[in-house]
């Protein structure tokens, strides 16, 4: 029999996957689950506890947090054990990131020292340049930042105006320029930075001394919430940076800002699940103890609804992030297989991935979002007064549509990704396309189901993934090169792609529990990704609409709504039932108790 290839970045629409091609939250290992106790206990004794003191940017102490998690190795999680860390893998790295996501102020300044503050020289580094760096950025002895955002480059980041001029005997660069909204940069002892050298059209990167002459701070933002984060403006006079710094090839910075931005949203992701169960704990305590009319309310629909609505999204988030982040092991690992080095196989595998880490980044940060904003009206007046646990809680959340770019930005990125891929042949879209364009002339299938658990479910997310080869490949056919400018059907295609590849992650992570425990062991689960495809469908169908009826008239418009409406269809199902057993077994626990890592 041949073997099974594992699936490429993109191909899960045009690819059934099995259950036990996916990695789920119920295969970590003991090592995982210990790194995953020690982030939660270190968040609960050095951070929740402080969280008004970091807030209000007590001098030095959010420092001493990063120092002490250093201490702990948690500085150098993805670091190489030869450059003073741990090596561990990605699916190790979503899971302390997600537990460490929790931490509110002090998550961001890990994520920027560990992610974009570390790496970029961790993968584009000379040898002698991560002998110099990572072990103290390791360590935590020194700080990172990350400084490529400028006030008239935000998106666009290539457009940035900071200038690197190469001095005459070609020893050092001068660096001039501005940098904001800089994470870490009121402590941060080096920085990736960002500038043109000479009139180059592309962006180069360096490393900088923090400390060195000419390098200045404006005063920290006040910010709508994650205020004990470290966010400054940061100015480069006439700065001169070693020539040996130049971190990469010439012209090369905007590769590295992308690979790590494409790490960033991924984590992210991972970052948004250690929020959101940290807010549903909060809820359904608080909604198990606050009474009105003599009852708890968490005896009530409403707040039921809310309740397993905050679960079902979160859990389903879950399964999408570990289901990619193994992806990219599995892809790293075959690329150093085939004799590439573990720098370049990283590098290849996250690459591959990039518009799974897209959907993440976005369907993250927007699950957190609902939950938070749920969490404040569960808590009703009480959500809204700084006392409360869910104020700080919806607060900090909203910077996460905007972090590792906008989400508008990436809902645009991840059919960009998808396309460019079938363009260069990497990707097989426009068979399938044809496919189920001959599709809409024939009769449906009206073949009863087998019977079998989740055979209705497999058959609509086929058909979702029929919906959205239809519209983009329409969309594709009619539009060509001005598709690019039709932001609104993008972000339309997008949604439809986020809905089904979470969707499938979801169905796909509950049948091989299932497999595994048995289905009665199992039925909130079922219930979870049962309501979740029968709402996406829904959605899909919403965003599939809106985007024809953009591009398509008369007669083909009719045709492509009536197939639409087939791919879209579901068969009826009570969400109200399924969302009230979720929510009681919810508030029978006390907590958030949908198999993660420390509670099965």
């Amino acid at each position: 029999m041949e073997e099974k290839k594992p699936i490429k970045g993109g191909e899960f629409l045009i690819r059934v996957s099995t259950p036990d091609e996916v990695f789920t939250p119920e295969d970590y290992n003991e090592e995982q689950r210990m790194i995953a106790q020690t982030c939660k206990d270190f968040v609960e004794q050095e951070i929740v506890l402080h969280l008004d003191r970091l807030d209000s940017m007590e001098e030095g102490l959010m420092q001493s947090k990063l120092d002490k998690a250093g201490e702990l190795g948690m500085l150098g999680l993805s670091v190489p054990e030869e450059l003073g860390g741990m090596g561990v893998d990605t699916v190790t790295s979503m899971l302390s990131t997600e537990y460490l996501g929790r931490g509110h102020s002090f998550s961001v300044a890990f994520g920027a020292h560990t992610g974009i503050g570390t790496l970029p020289i961790l993968y584009f580094g000379t040898e002698d340049q991560k002998q110099k760096y990572i072990p103290k950025l390791a360590s935590g002895e020194w700080k990172a930042a990350y400084c490529l955002t400028e006030p008239s480059s935000g998106s666009d980041a290539n457009s940035g105006k900071t200038k690197a001029i190469l001095s005459a005997d070609g020893s050092h660069y001068v660096l001039n320029g501005q940098k904001m909204w800089i994470t870490n940069g009121g402590f941060a002892d080096i920085m990736t930075v960002f500038a043109k050298i000479d009139n180059d059209e592309n962006l180069s990167a360096f490393i900088v001394d923090a400390h060195a002459e000419g390098v200045s701070l404006n005063p920290e933002e006040k910010k709508m919430g994650i205020k004990g984060s470290s966010t400054r403006q940061v100015f480069f006079n006439n700065v001169k940076v070693p020539a040996e710094n130049l971190l990469g090839e010439r012209q090369g910075g905007f590769k590295i800002a992308v690979n790590i931005l494409n790490i960033g949203r991924i984590k992210l992701a991972a970052g948004t699940l250690g929020g959101c169960k940290e807010v549903i704990n909060y809820s359904v305590k608080y909604a198990n103890e606050r009474e009105q009319f003599a009852r708890p309310i968490s005896k009530y629909g409403a707040i039921r609804h809310k309740l397993a609505e905050q679960v079902i999204r979160t859990f389903a988030v879950e399964s999408a992030t570990y289901r990619a982040a193994q992806a990219i092991d599995d892809e790293i690992h075959a690329q150093m297989n085939g004799g590439m080095s573990k720098r370049d196989a990283t590098l290849q595998g996250i690459r591959e991935y990039a518009a799974e880490c897209a959907i993440l980044k976005v369907v993250g940060s927007e699950a957190l979002d609902y939950v938070v904003d749920e969490g404040v009206q569960i808590y009703g007046g009480m959500g809204y007064s700084a006392e409360s646990p869910v104020e700080r809680a919806y607060r900090d959340s909203r910077i996460n549509r905007i972090f590792e770019g906008t989400n508008e930005i990436n809902r645009m990125l991840t059919v960009d990704m998808i396309l460019k891929k079938a363009m260069k042949g990497e990707l097989d879209l426009m068979g399938p396309a044809q496919a189920v364009a001959g599709e809409l002339m024939s009769i449906p299938d009206f073949a009863d189901p087998s019977g079998e658990l989740f055979t209705e479910e497999k058959k609509y997310i086929e058909n979702f993934k029929k919906a959205i080869l239809m519209v983009a490949g329409a969309a594709v056919q009619k539009l060509m090169m001005e598709l690019s400018k039709q932001q609104e059907i993008l972000m339309n295609v997008a949604n439809m792609i986020n809905y089904t590849y979470v969707a499938e992650s979801t169905l796909l992570r509950v049948e091989k529990m299932v497999h595994s425990k048995g289905e009665e062991a199992c039925k909130d689960y079922i219930a979870i990704a049962k309501t979740y495809i029968f709402d996406a469908a829904d959605s899909i169908n919403k965003q599939g609409k809106d985007a024809l009826m953009a591009f398509v008239e008369e007669d083909e418009l009719r045709m492509m709504m009536m197939g639409l409406k087939r791919f879209t269809k579901v068969e009826a199902f009570n969400t109200r039932n399924a969302r009230q057993q979720i929510a009681q077994t919810l508030i029978d626990k006390n907590e958030y108790c949908f198999s993660d890592a420390l509670n099965q």
